[in-house]
């Protein structure tokens, strides 16, 4: 369906699709040749366009036609590749890739009079932007990379609660007993260190070198990675401004028909942030896409003050979406992707 629509000039990419950027329900979008180091973040609002702000916030431009470092704490907007024509009945929303948020680039895409960030209106007529901001290594990136994904919706997809018991009745979403279901499948957080010779998750390291997101195994994990180990209380302090990759207690799956995605965590419940990139494609953890259970990592950060997490406390919900149609091919081993069986992964960058 996602081919059809820029068939049918729905999605208007510069170059043709390259392999492997369609997804199972997405479409992988692309960095144009040109950065635009900015002051500040910013959202257009309904009447300016995002070039107009561009234009007004801009300190330099970076060439990235042979590719480019872009610096961590920058705030740097880049036009993508891709640009929509959407028809009234199909709305669109982004979100970083998986790779992107385990390296804990903070990625937004931004389209003309929004104002909401990675939320796309139905009916939009126009171009889209990608703002970047690494936030623990810096990047080496160049026209073509891809860090952000962005999925399209007609209608109401979204599991009410009825239907999601019924669907966990009938596949069993989450390897739980007693599964808690309200407001999405509740995912919690393994510190117990059980299987795994007591290692429960990484920090990652400061001052460390650049990261080139085009380059798959590249780099060792001691370089940019401290281990962390489980203590005998099970818990961990989570210091301010630090970056976390830990994994979820449930191994959870995702059906064929279904996609499912990690809400933002009530932020009444605890300061921290919870997975920069929350969306899980048709057959994530599936057992017929080679999946058996996988279970999500979590890309943690906490807020302005340390906080302690707790084994088995909750930090996300997964809500799940009906697909229009099953798609041709699962996300999982058939069209390699990387996270499929996953236990505790780090991004793709990394040799183990």
């Amino acid at each position: 369906m996602i081919a059809a629509m820029a068939d049918a000039g729905l999605i208007l990419p510069a170059f043709p699709f390259v392999e492997s950027q369609i997804q199972p329900a997405s479409l992988d979008l692309r960095l144009g040749e040109v950065a635009y180091r900015v002051r500040a973040s910013f959202l257009p609002g309904p009447d300016t366009t995002v070039a107009e702000r561009i234009d007004e916030l801009k300190l330099h431009e970076i060439d990235l036609s042979d590719g480019a470092v872009l610096e961590t704490n920058c705030v740097y907007i880049v036009p993508l590749l891709e640009s929509l024509a959407l028809p009234p009945s199909i709305l669109a929303a982004a979100n970083p890739k998986s790779s992107t948020g385990r390296l804990d680039v903070f990625t937004r895409v931004i389209a003309d009079g929004t104002r909401r960030f990675d939320m796309i209106g139905a009916g939009y007529h126009g171009p889209l932007y990608a703002e970047i901001s690494p936030k623990t290594f810096p990047v080496l990136l160049r026209q073509g990379s891809r860090l952000s994904q962005i999925r399209f919706r007609t209608g109401a997809p979204l599991l009410d609660h009825a239907e999601l018991e019924a669907l966990h009745r009938q596949e069993r979403l989450v390897d739980v007993d007693n599964a808690d279901l309200a407001g999405g499948v509740a995912v919690s957080v393994d510190l117990s260190g059980e299987g795994s010779n007591g290692f429960v998750g990484y920090r990652a390291k400061r001052h460390t070198g650049v990261v080139d997101i085009d380059r798959r195994g590249g780099y060792a994990v001691d370089d940019f990675w401290e281990p962390i180990h489980a203590r005998a209380d099970l818990s961990l302090i989570l210091d301010p401004g630090e970056f976390y990759i830990l994994a979820s207690k449930e191994a959870v799956q995702v059906p064929p028909g279904f996609a499912a995605e990690m809400v933002p965590f009530d932020p009444l419940v605890g300061e921290f942030r919870v997975h920069y990139a929350g969306f899980f494609d048709p057959g994530f953890g599936y057992a017929s896409a080679g999946g058996q259970g996988s279970r999500a990592v979590l890309e943690v950060r906490s807020r302005e003050v340390p906080f302690i997490l707790e084994h088995g406390q909750i930090v996300g919900r997964l809500v799940y979406e009906r697909m229009l149609a099953q798609p041709d091919a699962l996300y999982g081993k058939h069209i390699a992707s990387n996270y499929q069986g996953q236990g505790l992964k780090l991004s793709k960058h990394f040799r183990l």
